[in-house]
């Protein structure tokens, strides 16, 4: 559960997660023998990816198919990894034992907003997905799909304020999939709702509702 939790808003393969399991130990584990215990912590919900989403039509091509990990709850991976609200806003958490791009703050944060959107996803019968192109040229951190499969787009982002560079994703996949793109979106942790000139929203977490 550790290793999961250090894992949190990453696409970690299971070798990585498994390896920073089994950490100091000579030989590793089969996968046939850890895997059991995967199913049953998914199973308990404690577990809880986000699956890559696929569009419709193959028009992107060369999208990967890893699932996003995330905790049921980032305060719980926050307390597995044993750091707490100073430490993360401090930027001294330690060493993760599965390797992340960023802070460990930006990954929980991550993991807060997807809780969030997925309870409102699943109100509104929606599914929650992620899309990372293969290399990872492009990387959308939450997909939204209604029923008739147009996609709200969402980038999460641990800042107040947004610039044009962290809209570069959005715009592409714009250019993409066109009309089955409904509305893109970019979370903050600032104050105040509004949209850029170029049509993305931008939305502080405090500020989500369904």
């Amino acid at each position: 559960m550790k290793a999961y939790a250090a894992a949190s808003s990453t696409t970690a393969s299971f070798e990585k997660i498994r390896d920073a399991a089994s950490a100091g130990s000579g030989e590793k584990p089969a996968k046939t023998t850890t895997l059991p215990y995967r199913d049953v912590l998914e199973r308990l919900w404690i577990l809880d990816a986000v699956e890559a989403w696929l569009p419709t039509g193959n028009r992107i091509a060369r999208i990967s198919s890893s699932p996003k990990h995330q905790l049921a709850d980032p305060a719980l991976a926050a307390r597995l990894l044993g750091v707490d609200a100073d430490a993360l806003l401090e930027g001294r958490p330690g060493a993760p034992p599965v390797p992340r791009d960023g802070p460990l703050l930006g990954a929980l944060f991550e993991s807060l907003v997807t809780l969030s959107l997925r309870t409102y996803a699943q109100a509104a019968e929606a599914t929650v997905g992620h899309l990372r192109t293969s290399g990872g040229a492009h990387e959308i951190d939450l997909i939204l799909q209604r029923a008739d499969g147009r996609v709200l787009a969402v980038q999460v982002k641990l800042a107040r304020d947004v610039a044009d560079r962290d809209t570069v994703h959005l715009r592409w996949l714009a250019e993409h999939i066109g009309d089955e793109l409904l509305d893109a979106m970019i979370v903050t942790t600032g104050d105040e709702a509004y949209r850029r000139p170029d049509g993305i929203a931008v939305v502080p977490a405090a500020l989500l509702g369904p």
